[in-house]
């Protein structure tokens, strides 16, 4: 596979302008308005040149598959910040920053519209090698 395996996500949301005034606050960006077939859309900004996201299959106690049982990382130079917009954006915080190794750092959080998100940032030092 020359590419990386996700090309695409969609977060479903009941409160359009809720949720976009949620992302747009917390990842400080412009959502785009696409032309939808159906329903509304909007996408995070995007580089069409540059396909693709990594992923992984996850199991953790507890936490149960199938429903919507997928979790998208959005990429951040320190996830802290992120963090610390969420809950002025009417989401709530699931778990602060924390390690995961040489993996570097996430948050997890709940959106306004009840979808749970994470947050993802590399160690300073490994961003300034292009890691992140």
């Amino acid at each position: 596979m020359p590419h990386n395996p996700i090309r695409w996500f969609e977060i479903y949301v009941q409160d359009m302008d809720r949720a976009k005034k949620f992302y747009e606050s917390v990842l400080q960006l412009k959502l785009e308005k696409l032309n939808a077939p159906a329903g509304e859309m909007w996408a995070f900004p995007m580089q069409k040149e540059r396909y693709g996201a990594a992923g992984s299959l996850v199991r953790i106690d507890g936490v149960a598959s199938g429903g919507n049982s997928v979790l998208i990382y959005f990429a951040c130079d320190d996830c802290a910040i992120e963090a610390a917009r969420v809950s002025e954006a009417g989401g709530r915080i699931e778990q602060e920053k924390m390690s995961i190794n040489e993996y570097g750092f996430i948050v997890l959080a709940v959106d306004t519209e009840g979808n749970t998100f994470g947050l993802h940032s590399m160690p300073a030092d490994a961003q300034a090698g292009g890691a992140c």
